[in-house]
């Protein structure tokens, strides 16, 4: 387990909803991993994220699906592409299984 946090710190964590519009191969990273685009709706927009979650996901898989997303990292160069959201997954070894609503949200919609 990691070290306790306090509500403050919890708070400064912009968790969203988005649905992802565009997906592309990544041969550049160095782990197998596509480069997903999201929208994020009016307020943010879109922004992108290199996801390490080519085995069990293809990219027809993803096109149009919803996912959640922390969306105030400091952006991160990745190879030749810039990353600018983390999607949130559970991660068994080298299969992440994309954390997503089960039902449709608003885009931009905050998880707390």
């Amino acid at each position: 387990m990691k070290e306790t946090i306090n509500w403050k710190d919890f708070a400064k964590i912009d968790i969203r909803v988005g649905t992802i519009t565009q997906v592309k191969d990544f041969p550049e990273a160095h782990n197998p991993s596509y480069q997903v685009y999201i929208d994020f709706g009016a307020e943010i927009g879109t922004k992108k994220s290199s996801a390490q979650i080519t085995k069990r996901y293809t990219k027809e898989d993803l096109m149009g699906s919803q996912v959640i997303a922390v969306v105030n990292f400091e952006k991160k160069q990745i190879a030749n592409f810039m990353s600018e959201c983390l999607i949130l997954g559970a991660v068994e070894g080298e299969n992440v299984t994309i954390i997503q609503p089960n039902l449709l949200v608003t885009n931009g919609s905050i998880i707390s």
